[in-house]
C-alpha cells in the first residue's frame, strides 16, 4: 500500500550519504550541506563504510575515517555522523543498511540515499540493488549539463522510478530516483592521499580539524627515507 502524506514530509525525511570518506573533505561536506538546505530537512547523515565492497581497501582504518568525519562536522548542526556501518561486523552492503534504517524508522518515514553519478552508473552491480527502491529514494548528484549513458538495467530503473521534483519524491516513503544538479567542488580524496604520500600539504582541501587529526596520527604518509 502506498502511503500519501498530508503534512510536510520534508522535515521528517531521513537523508544519508555513504562513502569511504578517506579522508572526508570539503567536497563531501559541501554536497551534504547543500542537499540539507535544498530538501529543508533537519540534517543529513554522513555514513562512513567499514569494509567497502565496491572499491579498493581504504588508506586509513575504519575508526580513523569515522573520527575524521566526526571532527569535520563537530561545529555544523545540519550534518550528522552515522557510525552504524563502522560498528557493524558485516561487510558494508547498502542493502543491510537500508533494512536496518527501515526497521528503526518504520515504513512511513521517507528515506533518501544520496549518491554520485559514478556510483549510480554501477548500481546494478550492487548486492540486491533491485530491492533498494522498496526501502528508500535515491538522489543522484550530477554536475550541471551532465551526460551519461546508463546500461539497460539502469535505463529500465529510471523509466519506472525517475521523478522530476523533490515534492514528487517525498510524497511517498520510498520508490523514486531524482537526479539533482549541483556544482561540486573539484576535490578528490585520491588526490589528497597522493599529496600526503608525496610529503605535500592538503590544507584548504579539507577542514583544519581533519588535517590536524591526520598529522597527529600520521595517516597516509609514505616513508621515502
Amino acid at each position: 500500500m502506498t502511503v500519501i502524506f498530508d503534512s510536510n514530509p520534508m522535515a521528517a525525511a531521513h537523508v544519508f550519504m555513504g562513502g569511504t570518506f578517506d579522508p572526508v573533505h570539503f567536497g563531501h561536506l559541501r554536497t551534504a550541506l547543500e542537499i540539507q538546505q535544498w530538501l529543508n530537512v533537519s540534517s543529513v547523515s554522513l555514513m562512513p563504510s567499514n569494509v567497502p565492497v565496491h572499491r579498493q581497501v581504504p588508506g586509513s582504518t575504519a575508526i580513523a575515517r569515522l573520527a575524521m568525519v566526526e571532527e569535520a562536522i563537530a561545529e555544523e548542526g545540519a550534518l550528522r555522523c552515522d557510525p552504524r556501518e563502522i560498528l557493524s561486523d558485516r561487510p558494508s552492503y547498502t542493502i543491510y543498511t537500508l533494512e536496518a534504517l527501515r526497521q528503526e524508522l518504520g515504513l512511513e518515514t521517507p528515506v533518501c540515499m544520496v549518491m554520485g553519478m559514478d556510483s549510480f552508473l554501477s548500481l546494478d552491480q550492487w548486492l540486491r540493488f533491485d530491492e533498494y527502491l522498496s526501502l528508500c529514494h535515491i538522489i543522484v548528484v550530477a554536475r550541471p549539463g551532465y551526460l551519461f549513458d546508463p546500461n539497460g538495467a539502469l535505463k529500465q530503473l529510471l523509466e519506472e522510478h525517475q521523478v522530476e521534483t523533490k515534492d514528487d519524491m517525498l510524497k511517498t516513503p520510498s520508490g523514486s530516483i531524482l537526479i539533482h544538479e549541483l556544482t561540486p567542488l573539484s576535490i578528490s580524496a585520491t588526490h589528497i592521499r597522493e599529496l600526503m604520500a608525496n610529503g605535500e600539504s592538503p590544507r584548504y582541501l579539507l577542514p583544519d580539524s581533519v588535517w590536524h587529526y591526520i598529522q597527529k596520527h600520521k595517516l597516509y604518509y609514505t616513508d621515502k627515507g
